[in-house]
């Protein structure tokens, strides 16, 4: 009898568990809004628009809200103030505007002392109406919008340096961990930095579904051991992926065991 009470129990929250599973809605992650601003866009409406990109599925307080992995753009900087304050000073001859959209394009050409070369090109996932948007929103911190309606008008689409879908398309894991910027975070073999999980001995910790909602909505769960640092990874992964390319990151991780 008493087996059978265990079977039944054992059973019984198989079933209950697979019923609460079944009704949880499937979550996306956050999209960033496409912008639709023509050559007589204000000031406020691109700093309303980077503002909510900054903030939220632009992914960028990821590593500029901390100002350990990358510098904080919000607060004072070594002394030099909000970045609307010092960017014209970056980079001499180069007023604000062309320093800080060259950052998010090309961000490796001026790479502030003491960080690493860590930040990827925005056009992957940004439109060009919405890093000139970013841009309007970093100048205002501080400084004077010069951000005009030409900018806006001669912006690219989305994936513009791309080609089109992330790594041009391609289905190779590590290529696509480096085009995601994954290992800004994570460890894999020699590569990466150790800040969040490691990439190898994934498929140890987590099932291939797990590591799927992971990245569709990273607010999902959180790892043990990486508390402090829920919520910091980027809510975009999921739209930057094409189907085939999300199952090949997948399984390749599933597979790190």
């Amino acid at each position: 009898m008493t087996n059978l009470k265990v079977v039944a129990l054992v059973v019984g929250l198989i079933v209950l568990y697979t019923m609460i599973a079944n009704m949880i809605p499937q979550v996306q992650s956050e999209v960033p809004q496409e912008l639709s601003f023509g050559a007589d866009v204000t000031a406020e409406q691109l700093i309303a628009a980077g503002d909510q990109l900054y903030q939220g599925a632009g992914g960028c307080t990821a590593c500029h809200g901390l100002g350990v992995r990358a510098p904080n753009l919000l607060t004072d900087e070594g002394g030099t103030g909000t970045i609307g304050v010092r960017c014209a000073d970056r980079v001499p001859g180069e007023d604000c505007k062309t320093y800080l959209h060259e950052s998010l394009i090309n961000p490796s050409a001026y790479v502030v002392a003491g960080y690493q070369p860590i930040m990827t090109d925005m056009r992957r996932t940004l439109s060009g109406q919405q890093i000139w948007s970013l841009v309007a929103y970093l100048q205002n911190l501080g400084g004077d919008v010069t951000v005009t309606g030409e900018d806006i008008a001669a912006a690219e689409p989305a994936g513009g340096a791309a080609g089109g879908a992330l790594a041009g398309g391609s289905v190779d894991p590590n290529e696509l961990l480096n085009a995601a910027g994954c290992m800004v975070c994570h460890k894999l073999g020699d590569q990466g930095a150790p800040i969040g999980p490691a990439f190898d001995g994934m498929g140890a910790r987590r099932s291939a579904e797990s590591i799927r909602r992971k990245i569709l909505d990273p607010r999902s769960d959180t790892t043990a051991g990486f508390e402090a640092l829920a919520g910091v990874m980027p809510a975009t992964f999921g739209q930057q992926f094409n189907a085939a390319q999300l199952e090949a990151i997948v399984q390749f991780l599933a597979n790190r065991r």
